[in-house]
């Protein structure tokens, strides 16, 4: 076995919302021995890859980076099965699987997240409705647990431990490769069909029509009130085949056309998302003038954020959080009004609101603190300050009368006592961990939860 890798670095980080941001010790091995090698030195903290969860639960005193570990080791022609190392990052799966005609099974909003990562967010895309998110599409997860031991564990193998690893926090155990299945796509290019909806009602009836389509997504306006509210524009989305695309993308369907990528040098001020600015702003995207049908590539589908290099720094130095939460669908049309409108009524503006249908859970494959339930799910930055300060715990009881959750991987200060409200099955989790004594992997998040001692 490999020896623990030299004396860490001494860093200050944080997650994507730049807040909290602590000093902390990180180390970067190059193997998964080395990764077994430091968990048995006495490594205790968190599990990290490109930073992109954006509140504390991959912030610790003391992180592990895994984007060294970051290889390809075998791939399946035949069935799509690719197994990977956990440092490997979208963005690499992306550029070798696209031009040969494979796509991940499920995508975020950011193609800059490590697989290891994205297992212990269970991450999920535009497609949850149809396809669940990604723990329905692995076959087995290999990590390294609390004595050094590294454990393989699948639906079939040691599935109380997959299920507790999937969306799991990266509590369990620091996860160091994985097999995941892929999917054959025709072109890199999505045919997307576009329409508005004048306010709630009108968006989820859309949605509801829309069920058949491979990926259905929705911008929402938080700041119109009245009888416009919630008004939208709902995005489906399927597969492009090479001929139904324009002449010149014919002779080569999987290239992706590059584009100039802007970058935020700075952190704004403050006073550059005010409350004004972005109704101006909602009010002018709303009413442009929208094609029915056009054809975008992967990245500006998928990705349209990664265009822009730091953009989390629009919202100053202060940070700022990203607030989704999941709302059942018999529910939705009752609470989510109560929610726009408790959020008009704080003079809070989001930036970015995104609204998404999720479809039922698997019922072979329950991730223990999976985020994703059948019903309508709503992401919103807010910038921190002491208006925001104020204003989630009062989003918190709104969802949590409404029997809805928030997404772990976004949440930066949910109070313990709603946490194990929202996630009873937590549990399950806990019954994964070591026995006594200090947590050999815990997280700031899994601390302010309670979570883990």
């Amino acid at each position: 076995m490999s020896s623990p890798s030299p004396s860490p670095d001494r860093h200050s980080i944080s997650g994507w919302g730049n807040r909290p941001r602590v000093e902390a010790r990180v180390r970067r091995p190059r193997t998964r021995q080395e990764v077994a090698a430091l968990v048995e030195a006495g490594f205790r903290g968190i599990a990290r890859g490109l930073g992109r969860a954006y509140g504390d639960a991959a912030v610790a005193e003391e992180v592990m980076d895994l984007t060294r570990l970051r290889r390809f080791i075998a791939f399946d022609e035949e069935t799509g099965c690719l197994e990977a190392e956990a440092g490997v990052t979208l963005a690499d799966l992306l550029e070798t699987f696209v031009p040969r005609g494979w796509l991940p099974p499920v995508v975020p909003g950011t193609k800059f997240v490590t697989l290891g990562g994205a297992v212990a967010a269970d991450i999920h895309g535009k497609n949850h409705h149809r396809d669940g998110s990604l723990g329905h599409h692995l076959d087995w997860i290999e990590l390294v647990r609390a004595d050094g031991a590294t454990v393989r564990c699948s639906p079939e193998e040691n599935p109380d431990l997959f299920h507790a690893t999937c969306g799991g926090m990266g509590l369990t155990g620091i996860i160091t490769r994985l097999a995941l299945r892929l999917r054959r796509i025709p072109s890199a290019f999505i045919r997307m069909d576009t329409r508005k909806a004048a306010n709630l009602t009108e968006i989820m009836a859309a949605f509801e029509t829309a069920d058949a389509a491979t990926y259905s997504v929705a911008w929402i306006d938080c700041l119109a009130g009245g009888p416009a509210l919630g008004r939208s524009i709902l995005m489906t989305g399927e597969h492009a085949e090479p001929d139904e695309l324009p002449a010149r993308r014919r002779a080569d369907p999987f290239r992706i056309p590059g584009r100039p990528r802007l970058n935020v040098p700075l952190f704004l001020p403050g006073w550059a998302l005010n409350h004004a600015a972005m109704k101006a702003f909602n009010e002018i995207y709303y009413r442009r003038p929208l094609r029915a049908r056009s054809y975008r590539d992967l990245d500006r589908f998928f990705f349209p954020l990664d265009s822009i290099g730091n953009w989390n720094r629009i919202y100053g130095r202060r940070g700022f959080i990203q607030y989704q939460f999941v709302l059942p669908r018999d529910r939705c049309a009752d609470a989510l009004p109560r929610i726009l409108e408790r959020i008009q009524a704080s003079g809070r503006a989001s930036f970015l609101a995104v609204l998404k249908l999720f479809g039922p859970a698997h019922p072979d494959r329950p991730p223990s603190l999976g985020f994703p339930r059948e019903g309508y799910t709503l992401a919103l930055d807010f910038p921190w300050d002491d208006r925001t300060e104020r204003l989630t715990p009062e989003l918190d009881a709104l969802v949590l009368e409404a029997g809805g959750r928030i997404y772990l991987a976004k949440d930066a200060c949910m109070a313990p006592a709603t946490f194990a409200t929202m996630y009873p099955q937590a549990t399950d989790v806990r019954a994964q961990l070591p026995d006594g004594g200090p947590a050999r992997f815990a997280s700031h998040q899994s601390g302010r939860l309670e979570l883990t001692p």
